[in-house]
């Protein structure tokens, strides 16, 4: 099913993010926490992509298991590290695996970048419309300004450029603080951008996630957050219990404001997938 539809439906969902194996050797490990996910019967599941394509066949064959399993697969595919030929390759596989959901992503620049034949989102969205305009076309946004625009009024202007390219939907990168992502729904709309917007969530359930998210997003942590991290940081239990409650605190916060489209970061981990829906769930089954 193409997201683009199900995004039309006027109700709470919930939707979560899982990851390739670096090695063979953890394929399998994963695939199981995939299948375990999938038995939540989310409103989809996001597969990333390796750094540099290295992982690619492994987001085809993950996101292809998916949709076996009766979920809606939406397969990431990265650009910076990509000629176009390797584009067209990947793109020929997903669609010969029924995959009709891609978010379309530049990629984090590596050490020794030097400009190839993609540079911005925007190219690579253009290239996968006119390689088949059937699939559905997703792209990121950030609440709190791209870590590499200076001023947010640019940045939203580049997502102005990846919907007029035929960017369908925008998932946003993580933030711990919803008055930042109501801010920039405000700013957004009155720039003209009207895709459907889905909120990334990500539980923090110990305390080694924060110095990892603070070197990946530089997203902004509340002082009730940290108090929180802070408090329980040496108690495994206690802070796994209280990154879930706030991590649902927020999605609960989103769906009475009419977010109604939540994506959350559970890292592989069914547990915390379990949680938060488990948390939601009559609000879910409305």
């Amino acid at each position: 099913m193409k997201l683009s539809e199900q995004f039309k439906v006027d109700r709470p969902m919930l939707s979560f993010e899982v990851f390739p194996p670096k090695t063979e050797a953890r394929f399998e490990p994963i695939m199981s926490a995939v299948e375990e996910i999938a038995k939540l019967d989310p409103a989809y599941m996001s597969v990333t992509y390796g750094a540099g394509g290295g992982r690619s066949q492994y987001t085809v064959d993950i996101a292809k298991s998916i949709k076996a399993m009766n979920v809606t697969p939406l397969a990431h595919l990265t650009c910076v590290s990509s000629d176009k030929t390797t584009i067209q390759t990947q793109l020929t596989a997903l669609k010969a695996a029924g995959i009709e959901n891609i978010l379309a992503l530049r990629g984090d620049l590596p050490k020794d970048y030097v400009p190839g034949e993609y540079r911005h989102a925007s190219e690579l969205i253009d290239e996968i419309h006119r390689f088949d305009g059937e699939f559905c076309i997703g792209g990121a946004c950030y609440p709190e300004g791209h870590p590499e625009s200076a001023r947010q009024k640019d940045d939203i202007q580049h997502l102005k450029e990846k919907v007029d390219c035929g960017c369908e939907f925008l998932t946003t990168q993580m933030f711990f603080d919803n008055d930042l992502f109501y801010n920039f729904m405000y700013k957004i709309r009155e720039a003209g951008i009207n895709v459907p917007i889905i909120a990334g969530i990500m539980p923090v359930t110990n305390a080694a996630q924060i110095s990892r998210i603070v070197d990946l997003s530089g997203a902004f942590m509340p002082q009730s957050f940290l108090n929180i991290v802070d408090h329980f940081r040496d108690d495994p239990a206690s802070i796994y219990e209280a990154g879930i409650a706030y991590a649902t605190e927020q999605i609960v916060d989103l769906f009475a404001n009419g977010i109604n489209h939540v994506h959350v970061y559970s890292m592989n981990k069914p547990d915390v997938a379990a949680d938060i829906q488990n948390n939601l769930k009559s609000i879910l089954d409305k």
